[in-house]
């Protein structure tokens, strides 16, 4: 039988009590909301913490809406929320792509946003698909409020900016219009983690890339973002030969570790493949975003 240590419970009405609880009970206390990553590493004695700080009550974290040209999604958001969102479809597909690949129904019911970004797991889907689209993490704490780009919020496996007494309270996307979006992934099995996968956003001017973003899973990408391969995009072609060359440079920078799920070169095989797939798709959005606008 798998069974927790002992741990003090708290419950959270709102995001200034949850600091305080935080400052109170001291690095060793966590949050929980889904609980589905936590929970088991507590059962396994991964993680101890001395108490759980429940915030499912913190409603004004459930919230998406457009304000003043940015996507906003709160970090309590459940990922069937976000699936099923007719606001996240119609500007970022991407997010709708990737909710549909993570886990199962039971998950998504549960599991929220901000806990998918906060647990920091290499092989995690969202994180990849708000690097691709250069999302800015809104973080508040006992000192009020900060903003950090999520290609600066995670430093390493499981661990990101957040300090102890600090919590992720908001997602920010620039709406640009124009664009197209994607995101791909190959995993063992429905639901599992990825083996590997690709998330892209693409602007275009006429044939030509104007610009794009390119996020990767499970692959060892720094900040789970293919930088090099956006910079080649950039100005060239929007064709199947720029992307494929998109997606060699995007795997020849990229650092997978061989484990159950496969070894290095098919892992690199899989970075570079799926990035020129979710480039594509996401070329074809933006080709339809663009003739919708035009009205033809």
């Amino acid at each position: 039988m798998q069974v927790p240590a002992q741990f003090e419970y708290a419950r959270a009405t709102s995001v200034e009590h949850a600091i305080d609880l935080l400052s109170r009970h001291g690095p060793e206390s966590r949050l929980v909301a889904g609980g589905h990553s936590l929970i088991p590493m507590m059962k396994l004695r991964i993680a101890n913490p001395e108490t759980l700080i429940d915030i499912n009550d913190l409603t004004e974290l459930t919230r998406i809406g457009v304000d003043a040209g940015w996507l906003r999604i709160g970090a309590l958001v459940r990922h069937a929320h976000l699936l099923d969102s007719p606001v996240v479809s119609e500007h970022f597909a991407i997010f709708r792509d990737a909710e549909r690949v993570i886990a199962d129904p039971i998950v998504r019911n549960r599991g929220t946003v901000g806990g998918s970004l906060c647990q920091a797991d290499p092989s995690e889907d969202l994180s990849a698909a708000f690097s691709a689209v250069r999302a800015t993490a809104v973080i508040r704490g006992p000192h009020g409020e900060r903003t950090v780009p999520v290609r600066e919020f995670h430093v390493g496996p499981y661990q990101t900016v957040v300090g102890d007494a600090e919590i992720l309270t908001e997602l920010r996307v620039p709406i640009r219009p124009g664009g197209g979006s994607a995101y791909t992934k190959v995993e063992r099995r429905v639901g599992d983690w990825a083996v590997a996968a690709a998330g892209a956003v693409l602007w275009l001017d006429g044939d030509l890339v104007s610009d794009a973003g390119i996020g990767l899973t499970a692959v060892g990408a720094a900040h789970f973002a293919a930088e090099q391969a956006e910079e080649f995009l950039r100005g060239r072609p929007a064709t199947a030969e720029t992307f494929a060359e998109a997606g060699r440079i995007a795997a020849e920078h990229c650092h997978p570790v061989a484990d159950q799920r496969g070894p290095v070169d098919y892992k690199r095989h899989l970075a570079g493949e799926l990035t020129a797939r979710a480039l594509r798709r996401a070329a074809a959005r933006a080709v339809g975003a663009a003739a919708e606008t035009e009205g033809v």
